[in-house]
């Protein structure tokens, strides 16, 4: 292969650039229009250093390790030539819908994981519950949660003493936004960033999520986890604070109806 052309062969679902003879850039998957059309459709802010989605209930963000189509996959639609690509810098459920933030290029990503690290990212979450409704209308859940692994099944978050070995302080902060009955739209705020916190958290004074398979009553109280990451609001590389949100999704907003509220 003479001066530098690069040619692109194709093995598998990879496409390999190939310049002389060393592969000096990165493997770029080969994706279907489908695929690109769809994460694009998510796409609700871009500037020079963030791509922002609105994530829908179902799809992971990431896979870990199986085939499953994934958010952090479908990046690859944003490939430059040299198949470097934008990166995730945090993560929500498969089944939480809402605001996902790729950074695109990795100083970014180091920028925004420090600021999220540092708890300088406000996060604001709609959850719809059922169950014994508090009298009050707002307060704060102050409870540590350790991760409960076990074998060939979901790994899943406990409420914990603050003492125990694997504990992780936890505080979420939330307040009512409309009750009808025994249910609730609730906001959550939580400062800290444990897996499945709100989940936990809010079944833990007897508000269980609607849909929440581990958590709560699963699928006979609602299709999917009802739980939106609505709004995020967080230092930019460029100096300025982003502020973002998320609209509802159509699903979320008819079970909020089918609820009363």
């Amino acid at each position: 292969m003479a001066g530098s052309r690069v040619r692109h062969f194709l093995l598998g679902k990879w496409a390999i650039p190939v310049m002389g003879l060393c592969m000096r850039n990165r493997l770029i998957p080969v994706m279907t229009e489908a695929d690109k059309s769809f994460v694009r459709s998510l796409l609700i802010h871009e500037d020079a250093a963030v791509l922002v989605f609105n994530k829908p209930s179902g799809l992971p963000v990431q896979s870990r390790g199986n085939k499953a189509r994934c958010l952090d996959e479908l990046l690859w639609a944003f490939a430059r030539s040299n198949g470097k690509r934008p990166r995730l810098v945090h993560r929500i459920d498969a089944g939480t819908s809402g605001l996902v933030i790729a950074a695109k290029t990795q100083p970014v990503a180091a920028f925004l994981s420090a600021a999220f690290e540092a708890r300088q990212v406000e996060k604001c979450y709609l959850a719809l519950c059922s169950g014994a409704l508090p009298r009050r209308d707002k307060g704060v859940i102050d409870a540590s949660i350790s991760k409960l692994e076990r074998p060939g099944k979901t790994t899943r978050s406990v409420i914990s003493k603050p003492n125990s070995k694997t504990a992780q302080s936890a505080q979420t902060h939330w307040s009512v936004l409309s009750r009808s009955g025994d249910h609730a739209l609730i906001e959550a705020r939580p400062t800290t960033g444990r897996m499945h916190q709100i989940r936990v958290h809010l079944a833990d004074i007897g508000l269980p999520i609607l849909g929440d398979t581990l958590y709560g009553g699963g699928t006979q109280t609602a299709p999917r986890l009802m739980l939106h990451a609505a709004g995020l609001s967080l230092p930019h590389p460029g100096g300025e604070t982003l502020q973002l949100e998320a609209p509802i999704p159509a699903d979320f907003a008819a079970q909020v109806k089918t609820c009363g509220l």
